[in-house]
């Protein structure tokens, strides 16, 4: 509901905007409102790109802050308020890729031309981020007042002179964060600094990086001679010193320096309308088989933790050169109430399409779950061409949606039936939009079941749908069962994102990895670790005391039960910013132990405060 009040927000402030007067000796139209569907103009109007809006209460207020047009006066108020897209009249992105991390920089400047200069109003700042974007900070100036995005902590705040309001920084979906400029002057220029760190998708081999950057008409400046400079600057570090080989562009990028496993690119020019295609980039690191480094960095003087810290990475290789395991796969499908409608839809078409990509060597089960389970067979069935289209029957007659949710028992029976593989890889898929009472028990069950060694546990990988979906058990649950995890926050992206999540976990080619045991002052983040699949870069990080030596082994197990071993050289590393990816990754893994794991002796008595306390060691 927030996103769709939003565009009907800047719905309104399009059409205020037709108030605003530019001259007779200038040809200028208002701008137009798309003309479609009730949802896709809802999407049409949501930010694509960087956006500053004016947040427009009283619409009296709403003229050119340099050519007043002296209309009629407008009685009453918007309520909720109108958003009228500021111009636009700067934009600079700075993308500094280092493995499968993304860290973005937006640099920016708007124009607040539709307020009278006598008045004033807030203006609010909407920084839509690519895959898994996460907000990193937000700097603006204006009229010379700055402000900026911060953390604060409850004891920092006892006397509550910092105001912490949700239109201070509030996300309008998963993947847009807004954030409000109080009383901004009619003709002023807000200057923007935002920077996040998103993902980028590994795939064949290949790297794609998508970052939104696509600007709608009506933020361009009517006056045409204003010069307008567009400008992308790319950093690409591989960390593995091999050679980066670029597969595609959408704009058009200009090398300007090129080293072993680097390649920087610039793009600069000036413009009549601002570019309407987001930017995205892909780039290979191609080999035939695994491999991988392992980077070491100091931290700097300011971190509470001043144990030296390392980065793990390994490359799968080309999909063609490795094998991947046969499979004993049981699917857990979560078909309660709040499924209903597109939700067990979007699954049902999931669920087939991955079935039908099973070899007939590999064998399966499903278990659909609310209040109670349903089981499509009592045994594992081999995938042959009959069996799976069984199942799609059965899916779509027993995909039903209603009832509650009762995850613990339906995982119990899938643990049960892969938990004697032999000559396979037991994988389990939770799939749920729902939250259960019985999180930490769960949690303690996966983990007193998993093995090490020689044996291969069954892998837990999950996927949560929607934004009331528990997403930190699930992500716990992932980290425990060394499998993997995802999302689908739209109703929308459920069938794509839940396909991509099946085949990355259906592709495993090496498993049960493990460093080799240096000493006991090594801490890696997550302490479980996952397996490689072939649509994946596997990392871990983490800190250790001492010296590492010049070679580190990292073992596993191939898919045809082979043996793995590699040796690693480490190597300092050099524009790498392994601080930031290791205090995220450590941040995100001891809040999920905090709230599901005993790693300390309070859980549910423990108060905000507590964690805050324990989150602050890693600065």
């Amino acid at each position: 509901m927030m996103a769709e009040d939003f565009a009907r927000s800047v719905e309104d402030g399009l059409k205020l905007s037709k108030r605003i007067y530019f001259g007779k000796d200038r040809a200028v139209a208002p701008p137009n409102i798309p003309v479609m569907m009730d949802k896709s103009l809802m999407d049409a109007l949501l930010p694509k790109s960087p956006m500053v809006y004016a947040v427009i209460n009283n619409p009296g207020i709403v003229d050119n802050p340099d050519i007043p047009s002296y209309q009629p006066h407008v009685h009453g108020r918007c309520d909720p308020p109108a958003l009228i897209p500021l111009q636009m009249n700067r934009i600079e992105l700075q993308a500094d890729c280092f493995f499968d991390n993304v860290f973005v920089q937006i640099i920016g400047s708007w124009r607040v031309h539709c307020i009278m200069g006598s008045k004033s109003c807030d203006c609010r700042i909407a920084l839509p981020m690519g895959e898994q974007g996460s907000i990193l900070g937000v700097e603006v100036e204006v009229h010379m007042k700055s402000y900026s995005t911060e953390i604060i902590a409850a004891e920092d705040n006892k006397d509550g002179d910092k105001e912490v309001r949700p239109e201070n920084g509030s996300y309008l979906k998963p993947n847009i964060f807004t954030l409000t400029i109080p009383k901004v002057d009619g003709g002023a220029i807000l200057s923007v600094r935002a920077s996040w760190m998103q993902k980028s998708v590994f795939k064949n081999g290949e790297f794609s990086i998508g970052v939104p950057f696509s600007f709608p008409e009506y933020v361009t400046p009517f006056a045409k001679k204003l010069p307008k400079k567009e400008k992308i600057l790319l950093n690409v570090n591989s960390g593995s010193g091999t050679e980066i080989v670029c597969k595609y562009t959408s704009h058009p990028l200009k090398e300007v320096r090129r080293e072993s496993g680097k390649l920087s690119f610039a793009y600069e020019t000036e413009v009549l309308i601002w570019t309407h295609n987001d930017f995205n980039f892909s780039y290979a690191v191609s080999s035939s088989h695994i491999f991988g480094g392992l980077l070491l960095q100091s931290p700097s003087v300011h971190d509470a933790d001043q144990r030296e810290m390392f980065s793990v990475y390994l490359f799968p290789g080309s999909r063609q050169s490795m094998k991947v395991f046969r499979r004993e796969v049981v699917f857990v499908i979560d078909i309660s109430g709040s499924m209903e409608g597109k939700p067990i839809q979007a699954t049902k078409n999931a669920m087939c399409t991955t079935l039908n990509k099973l070899e007939p060597k590999d064998s399966f089960n499903i278990i659909a779950f609310n209040g109670e389970s349903y089981v499509f067979s009592s045994l594992l069935e081999a995938a042959t061409e009959n069996t799976i289209e069984k199942a799609c029957q059965w899916i779509n007659s027993n995909f039903l949606a209603g009832g509650s949710t009762n995850i613990s028992q339906a995982l119990d029976k899938a643990i049960e039936m892969v938990s004697n593989s032999s000559g396979a890889i037991p994988l389990i898929f939770l799939v749920t939009d729902g939250t259960v009472e019985d999180e930490r028990h769960i949690c303690e069950v996966i983990k007193s079941r998993q093995t090490f060694g020689g044996t291969i546990s069954p892998r837990i990988h999950t996927f949560g749908i929607g934004l009331y979906c528990n997403h930190h058990f699930l992500r716990m649950l992932a980290i425990l069962g060394r499998g993997g995890n995802d999302a689908a926050y739209e109703v929308d992206s459920i069938e794509t994102r839940l396909q991509s999540f099946f085949s990355r976990g259906l592709s495993t080619v090496l498993a049960n990895i493990s460093l080799e045991a240096v000493d006991n002052e090594v801490e890696t983040y997550p302490s479980r670790l996952r397996d490689l699949s072939c649509e994946e870069l596997w990392t871990i990080s983490g800190r250790y005391v001492g010296n590492l030596p010049e070679f580190v082994r990292v073992e596993g197990v191939l898919g045809d039960f082979s043996k793995f071993v590699v040796d690693l050289k480490t190597r300092t590393a050099k524009d790498v910013p392994l601080d930031k990816q290791e205090k995220i990754v450590a941040l995100f893994v001891l809040v999920l132990e905090v709230l599901y794991v005993s790693i300390f002796p309070l859980w549910i008595e423990m108060d905000e405060m507590y964690i805050w306390k324990q989150l602050q060691k890693f600065g």
